[in-house]
């Protein structure tokens, strides 16, 4: 073998070498990141989950169209873990918590598994279902304090991921004071359960997150005002009035 072919073959070797090391490192992180992503929605490979829908007001069976949009993006999430989903609605879904991962979106007023989850999972927040008065349709208790909706302009929804035990599947809750809220928030998730994961881990978390214009926006701009989490973990002493009706300044996303 003269010089010049070794030299061809040695570079045909190097090349083939260095073009392994770098499909395996990078099948390597494509690994860890799923097995990050699995641990973070409790979605090994093969598994199922629950996405837990409410009615549209005035509707039989109907989903208003912003949950559906919610619900497509809860299902391109499980999909990229290799899991499977099955949609119930709220008032058929009679079964316990923790076996399954579980996705319930929708306000407590037309989803009575939402309004179950709120009394049991987070004793500490409570939203008002009353239709009267209206300007205090919707807004949202944490422990003292207390957020409005200005209807278009600011809305708030609360997104949480509740472990009901060791070892147990998560619980995540999408609940907003409208519609489009509550795909606001499983938006946000989508974008964020990396930072999600690297801050929380496997903890439970409550985060209230404020949307900004929706009449303007839809649901694209979506602001972090406070994590909440030890307040709505918290059941609150009997006779706790409301500080203030006004919300405090958003913290930094």
């Amino acid at each position: 073998m003269n010089e010049d072919l070794r030299n061809v073959v040695l570079g045909v070797l190097a090349t083939g070498v260095s073009g392994a090391i770098g499909w395996l490192a990078r099948t390597h992180l494509w690994r860890r990141r799923l097995r990050r992503k699995q641990a973070f929605f409790g979605l090994p490979s093969h598994s199922e989950c629950l996405l837990v829908v409410n009615r549209e007001a005035g509707s039989e069976g109907a989903v208003h169209r912003y949950d559906v949009s919610a619900l497509l993006e809860l299902a391109a999430l499980v999909k990229d873990c290799g899991a499977t989903a099955r949609i119930v609605q709220h008032d058929l879904a009679q079964m316990g918590f923790g076996d399954r991962t579980e996705f319930c979106v929708g306000g407590p007023g037309s989803n009575r598994r939402m309004a179950a989850h709120l009394a049991s999972l987070l004793p500490g927040l409570t939203m008002r279902t009353a239709a009267e008065p209206v300007d205090r349709r919707g807004e949202i208790h944490v422990g003292t304090d207390l957020y409005r909706m200005e209807r278009g302009v600011t809305e708030y929804v609360l997104l949480a991921r509740v472990r009901a035990g060791e070892g147990a599947r998560p619980v995540f809750l999408f609940c907003g004071q409208r519609a489009i809220d509550n795909q606001a928030a499983t938006r946000y998730l989508a974008r964020h359960h990396e930072r999600l994961t690297r801050r929380h881990r496997d903890g439970s978390f409550v985060l209230l997150l404020k949307v900004v214009n929706s009449q303007a926006y839809g649901p694209d701009v979506v602001e972090l005002v406070a994590d909440v989490t030890r307040q709505a973990l918290t059941p609150p002493p009997s006779g706790t009035a409301v500080s203030s009706a006004t919300s405090p300044a958003p913290a930094a996303t």
